[in-house]
């Protein structure tokens, strides 16, 4: 059974930075695009981040473009979230997700993802 699982959320002040990491187990998503989204209680789930199978091309949010970097390794099977100068508003449980086929598109709606992550929680004070 595939399964993703995301870790490097914490606590931290404004201007600080953290990694997520999400590896993968159960099987191999190194041919499929993955992204990173978050939600905060009471709204939506957003797009953060998404990348392409081959980490050649990547999209991200206007809210967080210049500050956030995704990645992946696709030998370790593992998506990874950068996040730099970071503000109280990027507070939310993040999660990674994957499509579950060789799309060209990098979407940005949830409902595209089929895999998803039980979340990691990022605090940001200020």
């Amino acid at each position: 059974q595939a399964q993703l699982v995301e870790s490097g959320g914490g606590l931290v002040q404004a201007g600080a930075s953290l990694t997520l990491s999400c590896p993968a187990s159960g099987r191999t998503f190194s041919s499929v695009p993955m992204g990173w989204f978050r939600q905060t209680p009471g709204k939506e789930r957003e797009f953060v981040a998404a990348i392409n199978w081959n980490g050649y091309r990547t999209s991200y949010a206007d809210s967080v473009k210049g500050r956030f970097t995704i990645s992946r390794d696709n030998a370790k099977n593992t998506l990874s979230l950068q996040m730099n100068s970071l503000k109280p508003e990027d507070t939310a449980v993040y999660y990674c997700a994957a499509r579950n086929g060789p799309y060209t598109v990098l979407s940005n709606r949830k409902n595209d993802y089929q895999y998803w992550g039980q979340g990691t929680q990022v605090t940001v004070s200020s």
